[in-house]
């Protein structure tokens, strides 16, 4: 190869490596594709590169169980700023019946006792029910390998 067979960088006619579309569109060039019913050279070369420490495969970082925490936490607060208002909202005294017994509550209080009261009801027989399959689990489970 000869000084005059490389191309002239001085003059601005320097094309690099790839393809040159005359509207401006510069493609770079590509690895040739490896041909059917050959081995690579190098298999690590053709191996879909691992994501960096803390990134998931889509590229997102991945979410840790203190991050779970933040947002829970998160949803707590804004939660309690909530009921405060409410209960701010609903502080007058009304009448309260209740097989035979009555009183004077404040609105908000007999409404979150009402809620909290459900809640139990319903997570009492399910924690009961949750307990009983765990048992089961175990009794069935060879050599013990269920923790937890």
């Amino acid at each position: 190869m000869t000084q005059s067979d490389l191309p002239d960088r001085s003059a601005g006619t320097y094309e690099p490596a790839g393809t040159y579309d005359p509207a401006g569109a510069y493609e770079p060039s590509m690895p040739p594709a490896p041909v059917e019913g050959t081995e690579p050279q190098d298999p690590e070369a053709f191996r879909p590169a691992r994501p960096a420490p803390g990134f998931n495969d889509k590229g997102h970082v991945k979410r840790t169980r203190i991050s779970g925490v933040w947002i829970g936490l998160i949803g707590t607060a804004l939660f309690l700023i909530l009921l405060l208002i409410f209960i701010a909202q609903n502080s007058r005294s009304v009448p309260v019946h209740f097989l035979g017994w009555q009183g004077h509550f404040s609105l908000a209080l007999a409404i979150i006792a009402s809620a909290v009261i459900g809640i139990l009801l319903v997570a009492i027989p399910g924690s009961i029910r949750i307990v009983q399959l765990r048992r089961a689990l175990r009794k069935n489970v060879p050599d013990g390998r269920v923790s937890g």
